[in-house]
């Protein structure tokens, strides 16, 4: 099984939010939503919440690509502009430090005109477990 298939089959939220895997390389990480009626707020543009869930997509597999189990352990999202129904954001990660117990990885947000919608960073934390059944990225 490749890392790829592990996040896009075992993150059930991600994958019922519309939230999906695109790219998965060693220090690099791309995701896709499209923007829909289920994901709007009350003021009529995307939830937050949704634009988070695709960059935290992106971080497990940039975070993960050492096929190790990592997960973030403090994450941060800075909203530049809103996202509206019909865009197709994309999620960008890249490990920016890749510490064996402490990685670091920054995600940039951009809708499909190459806007920057959000700006995501993460500490992450490695339990240096081996991904079983996981033997590649892509």
């Amino acid at each position: 099984m490749t890392l790829k298939e592990f996040i896009s089959q075992g993150d059930k939220f991600a994958a019922h939010a519309g939230a999906r895997l695109v790219t998965v390389k060693d220090g690099y990480a791309k995701s896709q939503l499209t923007v829909a009626e289920k994901h709007l707020n009350a003021g009529g543009v995307c939830q937050g919440g949704a634009i988070f869930t695709l960059a935290d997509v992106a971080l497990a597999a940039v975070s993960n690509a050492g096929l190790q189990l990592t997960f973030a352990i403090n994450s941060s999202i800075f909203y530049h502009r809103s996202a509206m129904p019909g865009d197709t954001l994309t999620a960008e990660a890249v490990a920016v430090s890749k510490h064996p117990k402490v990685p670091y990885c920054e995600v940039s947000v951009r809708n499909q005109d190459g806007t920057l919608i959000a700006s995501f960073q993460a500490t992450c934390y490695s339990k240096r477990v081996t991904l079983e059944n996981v033997d590649s990225l892509e």
